[in-house]
């Protein structure tokens, strides 16, 4: 039996240096094989640069999907210590990984978007799915902060069926457990989440 895949997934870290620290000291605590971060890891201020310093040091793989907070500056910062993976996949440990960020302030997702999710899970061989995106998705209990959930993503999980859907953009939805069919729905925040699969 092949040994699952443990990853610590978190969003909304909004340029915490400290809440970067915590994270990359949790996901040495536990083990995890890979960091996945949701989104809006740059906050509103300059000088956050080093904002994944943290992971680096302490030699961790990170995958990332913008948020809203990340224009096309703070990506290709990103990009140097992690793997964006936004209209992307890669498949780790046997497990495939598809990401569907919202950068530049994009507040909802559209036909192409969804486009790109069902390319990238087209070419996914792994047995195991996952899904990363900023926004979340229709019709889930994070749409209780008032905030409309969104509807290709709902459509791009029912359609393609990852067995798990991460999720962040909603900061008092942090630690929400949901399900769409089948598929697993957690949406994470500043403090993480240890999961496998």
């Amino acid at each position: 039996m092949s040994k699952k895949l443990r990853i610590l997934a978190a969003g909304d870290l909004h340029g915490d240096f400290d809440i970067a620290k915590k994270l990359s000291a949790k996901a040495k605590r536990n083990k995890v094989d890979l960091v996945v971060l949701a989104g809006d890891i740059y906050g509103y201020e300059d000088g956050d640069e080093g904002i994944l310093t943290p992971f680096v040091k302490a030699k961790q793989k990170v995958l990332f999907v913008p948020g809203n907070c990340e224009f096309d500056a703070e990506r290709e910062m990103l990009s140097k210590s992690a793997k964006e993976i936004h209209n992307y996949y890669v498949t780790y440990k046997g497990v495939g990984i598809a990401g569907i960020g919202s950068p530049d302030w994009k507040l909802s997702l559209n036909d192409k978007d969804f486009g790109n999710i069902k390319r990238n899970f087209d070419r996914m061989k792994a047995k195991k799915k996952i899904l990363v995106s900023h926004l979340h998705a229709e019709g889930t209990m994070a749409e209780f902060s008032g905030v409309p959930g969104e509807r290709v993503l709902r459509k791009a999980v029912k359609d393609f069926k990852p067995d798990l859907l991460i999720s962040a953009h909603i900061h008092e939805a942090e630690g929400i457990e949901d399900k769409i069919g089948k598929t697993k729905v957690i949406q994470v925040g500043r403090r993480g989440k240890v999961l496998e699969i």
